[in-house]
């Protein structure tokens, strides 16, 4: 299996073409996204994102942060911790809060998943999506799940 780590952020007139807006920019908004939840194959490779077809449907980790509040800080983070056995993946966000502290805590909720399977990490990866809000903004970070 191969996966791709994404990102992206936008404004919109309404929280929904924030969100929107915010997967085009991350190369995911024209697929129907399917929530998986945390998990990564044995040997999967992590590989850049390729373009899908329209109306595709795409297993996806999202994080996802909106605020309609001018000025708000968004984080949106993806950590990925692998294993000779598996991958696991964290999904995190934050609004106004120190983007280094929103990664901490998506680090060590990533550690724990792995320590609690007994699985020693060999790479961890991180990807952090910052907007800040001009009227309706959304950030978002991903982990998508390729053939």
């Amino acid at each position: 299996m191969k996966v791709s780590i994404t990102s992206g952020k936008a404004e919109g007139p309404s929280k929904l073409n924030a969100f929107d807006n915010a997967l085009l920019d991350a190369g995911i908004g024209d697929v129907n996204l399917i929530k998986v939840s945390s998990i990564i194959p044995t040997g999967a490779e992590i590989v850049e994102l390729p373009q899908f077809p329209a109306g595709k449907m795409v297993n996806t980790v999202l994080s996802y942060v909106s605020s309609s509040r001018e000025g708000d800080q968004l984080c949106a983070v993806i950590v990925v911790a692998i294993s000779d056995e598996l991958g696991c993946v964290v999904e995190h966000g934050g609004i106004n809060q120190d983007p280094e502290k929103v990664k901490g805590e998506a680090l060590d909720m990533v550690n724990s998943m792995m320590q609690i399977r007994g699985l020693e990490i060999k790479d961890i990866i991180i990807k952090c999506q910052e907007h800040q809000v001009k009227n309706q903004g959304a950030a978002i970070a991903a982990v998508v799940y390729l053939e």
